[in-house]
Protein backbone atom coordinates (compact mmCIF):
# COMPACT_ATOMS: atom_id res chain seq x y z
CA UNK A 1 0.00 0.00 0.00
CA UNK A 2 1.39 3.50 -1.04
CA UNK A 3 0.90 5.98 1.95
CA UNK A 4 2.05 9.70 2.24
CA UNK A 5 1.30 9.82 6.06
CA UNK A 6 1.99 13.74 7.72
CA UNK A 7 3.84 16.22 6.41
CA UNK A 8 7.85 17.01 7.82
CA UNK A 9 8.04 19.78 10.88
CA UNK A 10 5.74 17.75 13.50
CA UNK A 11 7.09 20.25 16.66
CA UNK A 12 7.70 16.99 18.87
CA UNK A 13 9.60 15.21 16.57
CA UNK A 14 12.20 17.84 16.40
CA UNK A 15 12.95 18.06 20.06
CA UNK A 16 15.76 15.98 20.96
CA UNK A 17 16.85 16.26 17.33
CA UNK A 18 17.67 19.94 18.07
CA UNK A 19 19.73 18.71 20.44
CA UNK A 20 21.45 15.71 18.87
CA UNK A 21 22.77 18.50 15.90
CA UNK A 22 24.82 20.38 18.10
CA UNK A 23 26.03 23.85 17.22
CA UNK A 24 28.37 23.34 14.07
CA UNK A 25 26.31 25.97 12.07
CA UNK A 26 28.92 27.03 8.92
CA UNK A 27 28.57 29.52 6.22
CA UNK A 28 30.10 28.58 3.08
CA UNK A 29 32.21 31.29 1.14
CA UNK A 30 33.29 31.34 -2.49
CA UNK A 31 36.38 33.97 -3.52
CA UNK A 32 37.26 34.13 -7.05
CA UNK A 33 36.26 30.57 -7.53
CA UNK A 34 36.51 29.73 -11.11
CA UNK A 35 36.34 26.21 -13.05
CA UNK A 36 37.80 25.30 -16.08
CA UNK A 37 37.10 21.98 -17.90
CA UNK A 38 39.51 21.48 -21.28
CA UNK A 39 41.29 23.94 -22.06
CA UNK A 40 38.64 26.78 -22.54
CA UNK A 41 34.93 25.52 -20.78
CA UNK A 42 34.72 27.63 -18.08
CA UNK A 43 31.92 26.55 -16.41
CA UNK A 44 32.21 28.69 -13.17
CA UNK A 45 33.75 31.98 -14.02
CA UNK A 46 35.25 33.90 -10.86
CA UNK A 47 32.10 32.97 -8.35
CA UNK A 48 31.78 35.88 -5.58
CA UNK A 49 29.24 34.52 -2.81
CA UNK A 50 29.06 34.83 0.57
CA UNK A 51 26.35 32.12 2.27
CA UNK A 52 25.25 32.90 5.71
CA UNK A 53 25.24 30.73 9.04
CA UNK A 54 21.82 28.77 8.37
CA UNK A 55 20.98 30.58 5.10
CA UNK A 56 18.83 28.57 2.75
CA UNK A 57 20.42 29.43 -0.38
CA UNK A 58 19.33 28.34 -4.18
CA UNK A 59 21.19 28.74 -6.70
CA UNK A 60 19.09 28.98 -9.92
CA UNK A 61 20.02 29.49 -13.62
CA UNK A 62 19.21 27.48 -16.98
CA UNK A 63 20.87 23.85 -17.64
CA UNK A 64 24.96 24.79 -18.32
CA UNK A 65 25.22 27.74 -15.90
CA UNK A 66 27.48 26.21 -13.34
CA UNK A 67 25.10 26.13 -10.52
CA UNK A 68 25.93 21.99 -10.11
CA UNK A 69 29.58 22.63 -10.89
CA UNK A 70 29.68 24.95 -7.89
CA UNK A 71 27.89 23.04 -5.74
CA UNK A 72 29.91 19.86 -6.66
CA UNK A 73 33.13 22.27 -5.85
CA UNK A 74 31.63 22.58 -2.41
CA UNK A 75 31.19 18.71 -1.58
CA UNK A 76 34.78 18.29 -3.25
CA UNK A 77 33.57 15.98 -5.90
CA UNK A 78 34.71 18.67 -8.40
CA UNK A 79 38.35 20.41 -7.66
CA UNK A 80 38.41 24.07 -7.96
CA UNK A 81 40.98 25.70 -10.77
CA UNK A 82 41.24 28.80 -8.55
CA UNK A 83 39.86 31.34 -6.46
CA UNK A 84 39.53 30.04 -2.53
CA UNK A 85 36.41 27.91 -1.10
CA UNK A 86 35.61 28.18 2.81
CA UNK A 87 33.21 26.31 4.65
CA UNK A 88 33.34 28.21 7.86
CA UNK A 89 36.43 29.34 8.90
CA UNK A 90 38.25 26.59 6.95
CA UNK A 91 39.36 26.85 3.63
CA UNK A 92 38.79 23.77 2.25
CA UNK A 93 40.14 23.53 -1.53
CA UNK A 94 42.63 20.62 -0.38
CA UNK A 95 39.94 18.85 2.00
CA UNK A 96 39.01 15.22 1.34
CA UNK A 97 35.05 15.06 0.71
CA UNK A 98 34.69 12.46 3.49
CA UNK A 99 36.35 15.71 6.15
CA UNK A 100 33.75 18.27 4.80
CA UNK A 101 31.15 17.62 7.20
CA UNK A 102 29.10 18.26 4.87
CA UNK A 103 25.92 15.74 3.65
CA UNK A 104 24.12 15.92 0.00
CA UNK A 105 20.94 14.90 -1.48
CA UNK A 106 21.21 13.92 -5.09
CA UNK A 107 18.72 14.19 -7.66
CA UNK A 108 17.99 10.37 -7.73
CA UNK A 109 17.83 9.42 -4.22
CA UNK A 110 20.55 6.88 -4.60
CA UNK A 111 19.05 4.19 -2.25
CA UNK A 112 20.56 0.50 -1.68
CA UNK A 113 17.67 -1.56 -3.01
CA UNK A 114 18.71 -4.17 -0.74
CA UNK A 115 18.21 -2.43 2.01
CA UNK A 116 15.71 -1.22 4.11
CA UNK A 117 14.63 2.13 5.05
CA UNK A 118 16.41 1.89 8.20
CA UNK A 119 19.60 0.36 6.81
CA UNK A 120 19.65 3.00 4.34
CA UNK A 121 19.58 6.09 6.63
CA UNK A 122 22.26 4.10 9.52
CA UNK A 123 24.17 2.84 6.75
CA UNK A 124 26.62 6.30 6.55
CA UNK A 125 26.51 6.34 10.09
CA UNK A 126 27.73 3.10 10.45
CA UNK A 127 30.87 3.21 7.65
CA UNK A 128 31.91 6.58 9.58
CA UNK A 129 31.69 5.22 13.33
CA UNK A 130 31.94 1.46 14.26
CA UNK A 131 35.17 1.27 12.09
CA UNK A 132 35.40 -1.94 11.20
CA UNK A 133 34.70 -5.04 12.94
CA UNK A 134 37.73 -5.79 14.69
CA UNK A 135 37.42 -2.64 15.85
CA UNK A 136 33.91 -3.62 17.61
CA UNK A 137 35.29 -6.52 18.70
CA UNK A 138 37.76 -4.98 20.89
CA UNK A 139 35.91 -2.03 21.92
CA UNK A 140 33.04 -3.99 22.60
CA UNK A 141 31.64 -1.14 25.01
CA UNK A 142 31.91 1.90 22.65
CA UNK A 143 30.56 -0.36 19.78
CA UNK A 144 27.38 -0.70 21.68
CA UNK A 145 27.38 2.75 23.07
CA UNK A 146 27.32 4.03 19.19
CA UNK A 147 25.06 1.52 17.63
CA UNK A 148 22.65 2.70 20.28
CA UNK A 149 23.30 6.49 19.43
CA UNK A 150 22.93 5.58 15.46
CA UNK A 151 19.62 4.00 16.07
CA UNK A 152 18.32 6.94 18.14
CA UNK A 153 19.10 9.19 15.26
CA UNK A 154 18.10 7.42 12.38
CA UNK A 155 14.62 6.47 14.75
CA UNK A 156 14.49 10.77 15.77
CA UNK A 157 15.00 11.46 11.97
CA UNK A 158 12.27 8.83 10.53
CA UNK A 159 9.72 10.71 12.87
CA UNK A 160 10.69 14.04 12.10
CA UNK A 161 10.17 13.20 8.09
CA UNK A 162 6.92 10.87 8.99
CA UNK A 163 8.97 8.08 7.24
CA UNK A 164 8.93 5.96 10.73
CA UNK A 165 6.38 3.76 9.81
CA UNK A 166 8.86 2.76 6.53
CA UNK A 167 11.64 1.56 8.41
CA UNK A 168 11.30 -2.32 7.42
CA UNK A 169 10.63 -1.43 3.94
CA UNK A 170 12.74 -1.24 0.91
CA UNK A 171 13.04 1.32 -2.11
CA UNK A 172 10.91 -0.87 -4.11
CA UNK A 173 8.39 -0.36 -1.74
CA UNK A 174 7.86 3.16 -1.79
CA UNK A 175 6.69 5.78 -3.73
CA UNK A 176 8.70 8.51 -5.04
CA UNK A 177 7.88 11.04 -2.21
CA UNK A 178 8.69 8.92 0.63
CA UNK A 179 12.20 7.65 -1.14
CA UNK A 180 13.28 11.56 -1.22
CA UNK A 181 12.48 11.52 2.50
CA UNK A 182 14.67 8.76 3.25
CA UNK A 183 17.61 10.40 1.10
CA UNK A 184 16.99 13.17 3.48
CA UNK A 185 17.37 11.10 6.45
CA UNK A 186 19.84 9.76 4.94
CA UNK A 187 21.21 13.33 5.05
CA UNK A 188 20.06 15.01 8.26
CA UNK A 189 21.60 12.24 10.41
CA UNK A 190 24.85 13.04 9.98
CA UNK A 191 24.38 16.28 11.64
CA UNK A 192 26.68 18.10 9.24
CA UNK A 193 27.65 21.90 8.61
CA UNK A 194 26.28 22.42 5.60
CA UNK A 195 23.28 20.19 3.34
CA UNK A 196 23.82 20.01 -0.13
CA UNK A 197 20.68 19.79 -2.60
CA UNK A 198 21.00 18.83 -5.97
CA UNK A 199 17.23 19.35 -7.85
CA UNK A 200 15.92 16.85 -5.30
CA UNK A 201 12.42 17.30 -6.37
CA UNK A 202 12.92 17.14 -9.99
CA UNK A 203 11.64 12.82 -9.58
CA UNK A 204 8.28 13.76 -8.11
CA UNK A 205 5.04 14.44 -9.83
CA UNK A 206 3.96 18.42 -10.07
CA UNK A 207 1.51 18.12 -6.44
CA UNK A 208 3.98 16.10 -4.42
CA UNK A 209 6.70 18.92 -5.50
CA UNK A 210 4.83 21.65 -3.81
CA UNK A 211 3.59 19.59 -0.77
CA UNK A 212 7.50 18.83 -0.24
CA UNK A 213 8.56 22.38 -1.45
CA UNK A 214 7.12 23.48 2.21
CA UNK A 215 7.98 20.29 3.66
CA UNK A 216 11.89 21.41 2.88
CA UNK A 217 11.06 24.92 4.02
CA UNK A 218 9.82 23.45 7.67
CA UNK A 219 12.74 21.19 8.09
CA UNK A 220 15.41 24.14 7.49
CA UNK A 221 13.35 26.30 9.48
CA UNK A 222 13.43 23.49 12.36
CA UNK A 223 17.20 22.54 11.99
CA UNK A 224 18.79 25.55 10.65
CA UNK A 225 21.44 23.94 9.26
CA UNK A 226 22.99 25.84 6.21
CA UNK A 227 21.53 24.88 3.19
CA UNK A 228 22.67 25.18 -0.56
CA UNK A 229 19.72 24.18 -3.01
CA UNK A 230 20.75 23.64 -6.82
CA UNK A 231 17.76 23.99 -9.28
CA UNK A 232 16.40 25.06 -13.03
CA UNK A 233 13.07 26.19 -11.94
CA UNK A 234 12.57 29.57 -10.69
CA UNK A 235 9.61 29.05 -8.88
CA UNK A 236 10.95 26.73 -6.63
CA UNK A 237 13.91 29.38 -6.45
CA UNK A 238 11.80 32.30 -5.53
CA UNK A 239 9.22 30.13 -3.14
CA UNK A 240 12.24 28.39 -1.06
CA UNK A 241 15.22 30.78 -1.47
CA UNK A 242 15.47 33.42 1.65
CA UNK A 243 18.19 34.29 -1.13
CA UNK A 244 18.27 32.76 -4.22
CA UNK A 245 21.71 33.56 -6.42
CA UNK A 246 20.83 33.68 -10.22
CA UNK A 247 23.62 32.35 -12.64
CA UNK A 248 24.12 32.17 -16.62
CA UNK A 249 27.41 30.57 -17.95
CA UNK A 250 29.56 30.25 -15.10
CA UNK A 251 28.81 33.91 -13.79
CA UNK A 252 26.85 35.05 -10.68
CA UNK A 253 24.28 38.11 -12.43
CA UNK A 254 22.57 38.58 -9.18
CA UNK A 255 21.91 37.11 -5.56
CA UNK A 256 19.32 39.07 -3.49
CA UNK A 257 16.25 37.94 -1.57
CA UNK A 258 13.37 36.38 -3.97
CA UNK A 259 11.15 39.66 -3.64
CA UNK A 260 14.30 41.85 -4.77
CA UNK A 261 15.24 39.87 -7.58
CA UNK A 262 11.53 40.01 -9.09
CA UNK A 263 11.02 43.48 -8.61
CA UNK A 264 14.67 45.02 -8.84
CA UNK A 265 16.50 42.60 -11.54
CA UNK A 266 20.37 43.47 -11.83
CA UNK A 267 19.80 43.41 -16.08
CA UNK A 268 17.68 41.66 -18.70
CA UNK A 269 18.37 38.35 -17.81
CA UNK A 270 17.53 37.69 -14.54
CA UNK A 271 14.40 39.36 -15.32
CA UNK A 272 13.51 37.20 -17.68
CA UNK A 273 14.53 34.23 -16.33
CA UNK A 274 12.86 34.97 -12.83
CA UNK A 275 8.86 35.60 -13.10
CA UNK A 276 5.70 33.61 -14.90
CA UNK A 277 4.87 33.67 -17.71
CA UNK A 278 8.21 35.87 -18.16
CA UNK A 279 8.20 39.51 -18.46
CA UNK A 280 7.74 40.83 -22.04
CA UNK A 281 10.65 42.81 -23.45
CA UNK A 282 10.71 45.21 -26.40
CA UNK A 283 13.48 47.13 -27.93
CA UNK A 284 12.31 51.19 -27.40
CA UNK A 285 13.98 54.38 -27.51
CA UNK A 286 14.37 57.28 -24.89
CA UNK A 287 12.69 59.88 -25.72
CA UNK A 288 12.72 63.55 -23.89
CA UNK A 289 10.64 66.09 -25.80
CA UNK A 290 9.54 68.19 -22.63
CA UNK A 291 8.44 65.11 -20.76
CA UNK A 292 10.70 62.04 -20.39
CA UNK A 293 9.40 58.78 -22.01
CA UNK A 294 10.30 55.48 -23.56
CA UNK A 295 8.75 54.94 -27.27
CA UNK A 296 8.27 51.56 -28.67
CA UNK A 297 6.94 52.78 -31.95
CA UNK A 298 3.14 51.97 -31.53
CA UNK A 299 3.12 53.49 -28.18
CA UNK A 300 4.94 55.16 -25.70
CA UNK A 301 4.89 55.29 -21.61
CA UNK A 302 5.82 58.43 -19.50
CA UNK A 303 8.92 58.43 -16.89
CA UNK A 304 9.32 60.48 -14.14
CA UNK A 305 11.35 63.95 -14.96
CA UNK A 306 14.35 62.32 -12.61
CA UNK A 307 14.31 58.59 -13.63
CA UNK A 308 18.29 57.62 -14.69
CA UNK A 309 17.22 56.86 -17.92
CA UNK A 310 17.69 60.81 -18.72
CA UNK A 311 20.73 59.70 -19.94
CA UNK A 312 20.20 57.35 -22.52
CA UNK A 313 17.97 60.35 -24.55
CA UNK A 314 17.76 58.86 -28.45
CA UNK A 315 19.73 55.32 -27.25
CA UNK A 316 18.32 52.71 -27.57
CA UNK A 317 16.97 50.57 -24.50
CA UNK A 318 14.73 47.34 -24.00
CA UNK A 319 11.48 48.03 -22.35
CA UNK A 320 10.27 45.22 -20.04
CA UNK A 321 6.47 45.04 -18.38
CA UNK A 322 5.68 41.56 -16.55
CA UNK A 323 2.34 40.39 -17.38
CA UNK A 324 0.97 41.24 -14.01
CA UNK A 325 1.56 44.83 -14.46
CA UNK A 326 -1.13 44.68 -17.50
CA UNK A 327 -4.96 45.27 -16.69
CA UNK A 328 -8.00 45.13 -18.55
CA UNK A 329 -9.35 48.61 -18.42
CA UNK A 330 -12.80 47.69 -17.74
CA UNK A 331 -12.44 46.29 -14.76
CA UNK A 332 -11.93 48.35 -11.46
CA UNK A 333 -8.15 47.69 -10.93
CA UNK A 334 -5.53 48.67 -8.47
CA UNK A 335 -4.08 51.49 -11.30
CA UNK A 336 -6.02 53.76 -12.33
CA UNK A 337 -6.44 54.06 -16.06
CA UNK A 338 -4.96 57.37 -17.94
CA UNK A 339 -4.55 58.27 -21.48
CA UNK A 340 -0.95 57.91 -20.23
CA UNK A 341 -0.34 54.49 -19.75
CA UNK A 342 -3.91 53.22 -21.05
CA UNK A 343 -2.52 51.14 -24.51
CA UNK A 344 -5.05 49.13 -27.48
CA UNK A 345 -4.35 45.47 -28.14
CA UNK A 346 -5.51 42.44 -30.35
CA UNK A 347 -6.30 39.88 -28.03
CA UNK A 348 -5.28 36.68 -29.67
CA UNK A 349 -5.19 33.64 -27.61
CA UNK A 350 -6.61 33.15 -24.02
CA UNK A 351 -5.70 30.97 -21.86
CA UNK A 352 -8.34 30.39 -18.77
CA UNK A 353 -6.06 29.22 -15.94
CA UNK A 354 -9.10 29.32 -13.47
CA UNK A 355 -8.52 32.86 -10.99
CA UNK A 356 -6.96 34.05 -13.98
CA UNK A 357 -6.41 34.14 -17.96
CA UNK A 358 -3.49 34.04 -19.71
CA UNK A 359 -3.89 37.00 -22.55
CA UNK A 360 -1.44 37.16 -25.80
CA UNK A 361 -1.63 40.20 -27.06
CA UNK A 362 -0.45 42.03 -30.33
CA UNK A 363 0.24 46.05 -30.36
CA UNK A 364 1.70 46.30 -34.16
CA UNK A 365 4.75 44.31 -34.47
CA UNK A 366 4.99 43.59 -30.08
CA UNK A 367 3.59 40.54 -28.80
CA UNK A 368 2.62 40.69 -24.90
CA UNK A 369 1.51 38.01 -22.33
CA UNK A 370 -0.91 39.56 -19.68
CA UNK A 371 -1.88 38.53 -16.70
CA UNK A 372 -6.38 39.20 -16.19
CA UNK A 373 -8.36 38.29 -13.90
CA UNK A 374 -10.84 35.96 -14.91
CA UNK A 375 -13.91 38.53 -14.51
CA UNK A 376 -12.80 40.16 -18.18
CA UNK A 377 -15.33 39.93 -20.75
CA UNK A 378 -12.71 40.11 -23.61
CA UNK A 379 -12.83 37.70 -26.51
CA UNK A 380 -10.08 36.22 -28.69
CA UNK A 381 -9.91 37.92 -31.69
CA UNK A 382 -11.64 41.06 -30.17
CA UNK A 383 -9.23 44.13 -29.63
CA UNK A 384 -9.57 45.44 -26.04
CA UNK A 385 -7.87 48.77 -24.06
CA UNK A 386 -5.34 47.59 -21.20
CA UNK A 387 -3.57 49.47 -18.38
CA UNK A 388 -0.15 49.34 -17.90
CA UNK A 389 1.37 49.83 -14.21
CA UNK A 390 4.12 52.54 -14.57
CA UNK A 391 5.76 51.98 -11.50
CA UNK A 392 6.02 48.42 -12.56
CA UNK A 393 7.92 48.79 -15.71
CA UNK A 394 11.45 47.72 -16.11
CA UNK A 395 14.37 49.62 -18.44
CA UNK A 396 17.36 48.05 -19.62
CA UNK A 397 20.26 49.58 -21.07
CA UNK A 398 20.48 48.44 -25.48
CA UNK A 399 24.18 47.68 -24.95
CA UNK A 400 24.97 46.52 -21.83
CA UNK A 401 21.61 45.23 -20.67
CA UNK A 402 22.14 46.45 -17.02
CA UNK A 403 19.24 47.70 -15.32
CA UNK A 404 18.33 51.35 -15.60
CA UNK A 405 16.95 52.42 -12.46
Amino acid sequence: MNTERGAIGDSQSFQGWIVLRGNKLAGVKFQNVSKVFGKDVKAVDNLNLDIRDGEFMVLVGPSGCGKTTALRMIAGLEESTGGDLCIGDQRVNDVPPKDRDIAMVFQNYALYPHMTVYDNIAFGLRIRELKGIFWQLSHMSDAQRIKQDIDKRVRDAAKMLSIDHLLARKPKELSGGQRQRVALGRAIVRKPKVFLMDEPLSNLDAKLRIQTRAELIRLHRSLGITTIYVTHDQVEAMTMGQRIAVMKDGVLQQCAEPETVYNQPANKFVAGFIGAPPMNFMEATIKNDGQLRVDVGEFSLPLPAEHPAKALVNKPVTLGIRPESIFDANLNNPVAGTDANTVEAKVDVLEPLGPEYTAYLNIGKHNLLATIDSATKIKEGGASKFVINLDSIHIFDGETEVAVR
